[in-house]
């Protein structure tokens, strides 16, 4: 297992961090899942009060006594942003309390997701409040935030100069952020990346196109050494429903080095093959398309079009795309059938793409039952 310093906060975190939203079927499990991460050469364990008893299991586990001490594991948690600073206060005593811990290493500000959650951290007597009188009297010692959010609300956050920290979807599949990855970075900011194997593609079951135009790689191996590859980035999320399913994703916990020639052709591999799959219908994702008058997430509905003609990633962008209209500030965005043709989007766009044909087209092959968070 490698380490990287985590920015300002000057832990050294393995490179895998134990997500935990997926143990939950029973606290032995959930024990049984930690303590192979923890040998497995993980020191980094993220769960959140929402994960339903994701911190109680976890607090279990601490309880009973783990495989390392205390100064050498670090636990992160996540709190929704509030509006005041009372409910923070009673959300991290509470955390604390479900953890039996008397500190957090990080505290992270969970799906700071819109500009109303920006307004309550920044607040006078907001949630931020909370969170320094907590690292004050030692309770914290480190906050960050997570994001689903858009990149303008990410980037504005990070110029808040508040956080040490952020956790963000960047993927080789999503690349949106990359602004976000370069700004936290100049700021010295840890990068912790979420869900690498799920959001990033449902990369541990992949298509047959794909399986064949990374070979000799996975496609979840070239994702993770994407993700390695770049120093800015300190950690990814893995995140086992069960202890065996750590054993895949530590196999490339050693190779952090640069691209290799044969890794940059598979990459290069599918670049080529995505252009040629998808013509003049390619979406580049410049997002000048927005705002929609129908509050259509218009790129993203391409990009799940664009991976699903390209690499007959269909059930990845089923899933995906089964959130709109059931995840709120989550996963923002209504399905392309709310498309009325007004042509807003049509002059807008650099590559005089046909947008309402495509969004048409996407819905038809994407449609199906809709998705929900996993602890939503």
């Amino acid at each position: 297992m490698q380490y990287r310093r985590f920015g300002k906060t000057n832990l050294r975190l393995s490179v895998f961090s134990l997500g935990t939203m997926r143990y939950l079927a029973d606290v032995e499990n959930a024990r049984q899942t930690i303590a192979k991460a923890l040998a497995l050469g993980i020191n980094h364990l993220e769960t959140a009060r929402g994960y339903g008893k994701s911190e109680e299991f976890l607090g279990s586990a601490i309880k009973a006594g783990l495989l390392v001490s205390r100064s050498q594991l670090h636990v992160t948690t996540k709190i929704p942003p509030t509006a005041d600073a009372d409910s923070m206060r009673r959300y991290i005593d509470e955390s604390l309390q479900r953890l039996n811990l008397d500190y957090l290493d990080c505290l992270g500000i969970h799906g700071l997701n819109t500009w109303e959650h920006l307004e309550w951290v920044q607040a006078k007597n907001g949630c931020m409040q909370a969170v320094q009188e907590a690292i004050a009297d030692g309770r914290v010692r480190h906050v960050g935030f997570s994001t689903h959010g858009p990149l303008e609300v990410i980037l504005a956050a990070i110029n808040t100069d508040f956080f040490e920290f952020v956790n963000l979807h960047y993927y080789y599949f999503f690349q949106r952020n990359a602004s976000a990855i370069q700004l936290a970075a100049q700021k010295d900011m840890g990068v912790f990346i979420i869900s690498p194997a799920d959001k990033g593609g449902r990369l541990y079951t992949p298509p047959q196109t794909l399986k064949d135009l990374c070979q000799p790689f996975s496609p979840l191996e070239l994702n993770y050494r994407f993700l390695l590859s770049d120093n800015r980035i300190t950690t990814l999320s893995v995140g086992p429903a069960k202890p065996d399913e750590l054993i895949e994703p530590l196999r490339v916990s050693e190779c952090d080095s640069e691209l290799t020639p044969a890794e940059i052709a598979a990459f290069e591999r599918l670049e080529n093959h995505q252009k040629a799959a998808l013509e003049t219908d390619k979406c580049s994702q410049c997002y000048a398309c927005l705002p929609c008058p129908e509050n259509i997430n218009i790129p993203e509905v391409l990009r799940l079009r664009n991976l699903a003609v390209a690499y007959d990633m269909t059930d990845y962008g089923k899933y995906r795309y089964g959130m709109f209209e059931n995840a709120g500030h989550w996963f923002p965005g209504m399905k392309a059938n709310r498309c009325i043709e007004c042509g807003d989007c049509l002059p807008r766009c650099p590559e005089k793409l046909d947008i309402p044909a495509l969004l048409e087209d996407a819905h038809e092959r994407l449609n199906g039952k809709a998705g929900r968070r996993l602890w939503g």
